[in-house]
């Protein structure tokens, strides 16, 4: 849904611009052996850019998914964000897809490269990203077991920032990068840790940052062959796990019982983290009816109750869940919509504000959340505070996956894979 704005304070001006910006930079025009037009993206941004010419900013949404706090916060993890950027513009990371997640951050919020305030930090980081792929088109300069991981995630954000510019130093890298993880999917639909095909895939971790940047390319205009989506959505549905069924039951029987998707095929490690990945893979390719998706979403809802208490959040100084999780989290409740966002995202958006840590005689920890997780440091608190901004930056629908409603061309061109 597309309204106008009725508010003309500082910062929904600031907002409009930004908005001005994003939609003038248009769909790209497809110029690689990948590139595939898509006419419904097309019209989103036509209408975008007539709804702006008209006179006013475009908001998507209900009103309240942005309080005055909630932009103030993201303002301040920005500004934490480029203070703090360091002399390579990789925030001391060595993981292409943390750097990545920090270009996340401002794409969320429409700070494009090379334009407005922090243009020049995403350009800094997009650089450092663009600079490590290597011949293959991998995007990794980490250690090999962290190569898939930064390459789904790096992938994925560079296909964002494609979308929405007209940047052709991006195109060949894509390219490059699409094929590789066609190339490297196991004979089961997902991806191991290493670069390089094998008869199994790991895990759903890995299964859905590929599929995420699978999707990234389709939104931006890059034409990705059907078998490999297909193949990771089966993928994905076989990491579902029934409780007081097995798993090899008709699916009319696991149906009657509770369940999620698990890190294993087995059903080992159950988590939050994985429920919210599951959902959005399904989502993010059309499979919208899956009945695994409601199955899912309601684990989600009651973590998501039980551990965003702004109280706490602000006590503790740790935000509602690792980074991970809450990069999922975040994206499950929203592609799903209607209920669960509405309930949720206030909740998880309030705190994450209270989490936020304030102390201005410290330009180093002014603005930034604190790491959580598996990754420490300087990294941790780029990866924590990259994923709030984004969080808290989700409303404002600058993204491309951040279309709204069914996608009917999603639905019938993944038909086949079947709920």
């Amino acid at each position: 849904m597309i309204n106008p704005c009725i508010c003309e304070d500082s910062s929904s001006r600031e907002r409009q611009e930004r908005r001005r910006a994003v939609a003038q930079s248009g769909p790209p025009r497809p110029r690689f052996s990948l590139r595939h037009f898509h006419p419904p993206r097309l019209v989103l941004w036509l209408l975008i850019a007539w709804v702006i010419h008209l006179g006013g900013p475009v908001v998507s949404g209900d009103e309240g998914e942005i309080t005055p706090a909630s932009e103030q916060a993201l303002n301040r993890g920005l500004r934490w964000l480029a203070r703090n950027q360091g002399p390579q513009g990789n925030w001391t990371s060595d993981d292409l897809g943390l750097v990545s997640t920090g270009v996340l951050a401002f794409l969320a919020a429409g700070h494009l490269p090379d334009r407005g305030e922090y243009g020049g930090h995403v350009r800094w980081a997009m650089d450092f990203v663009i600079r490590g792929a290597d011949s293959s088109g991998l995007l990794n300069i980490a250690e090999p077991r962290r190569g898939v991981y930064n390459h789904g995630l790096s992938t994925f954000v560079l296909g964002q920032a494609y979308g929405m510019t007209h940047d052709p130093r991006l195109g060949p890298t894509l390219d490059r990068a699409l094929r590789l993880i066609a190339d490297t999917q196991c004979d089961d639909g997902g991806w191991d840790y290493v670069a390089a095909r094998q008869r199994q895939g790991h895990d759903l971790s890995l299964a859905v940052m590929q599929a995420l940047a699978l999707r990234s390319a389709v939104d931006s205009g890059l034409d990705v062959s059907p078998r490999v989506i297909q193949a990771a959505i089966q993928s994905v549905r076989a990491h579902y796990t029934p409780s007081n069924c097995p798993r090899d039951a008709p699916e009319e029987e696991q149906k009657r019982h509770a369940g999620q998707f698990t890190y294993t095929r087995g059903g080992g490690n159950a988590s939050v983290a994985m429920a919210a990945a599951g959902v959005v893979c399904l989502q993010e390719f059309g499979q919208y009816d899956d009945w695994r998706i409601e199955k899912n979403i309601r684990v989600i809802r009651k973590a998501v109750q039980e551990n965003t208490s702004p109280d706490r959040a602000r006590r503790e100084r740790r935000a509602p869940f690792d980074a991970y999780t809450l990069y999922y989290v975040a994206q499950a409740i929203y592609q799903v919509g209607g209920e669960p966002w509405r309930e949720c995202y206030p909740l998880l958006r309030d705190a994450v504000v209270a989490s936020q840590i304030e102390d201005s005689e410290n330009p180093t920890r002014d603005g930034m959340w604190a790491a959580q997780g598996h990754v420490g440091g300087k990294p941790g608190e780029l990866y924590m505070t990259a994923v709030c901004c984004f969080v808290l930056a989700i409303p404002n629908r600058y993204l491309p996956i951040l279309q709204e409603g069914r996608i009917q061309a999603l639905e019938q061109r993944f038909s086949k894979t079947g709920p």
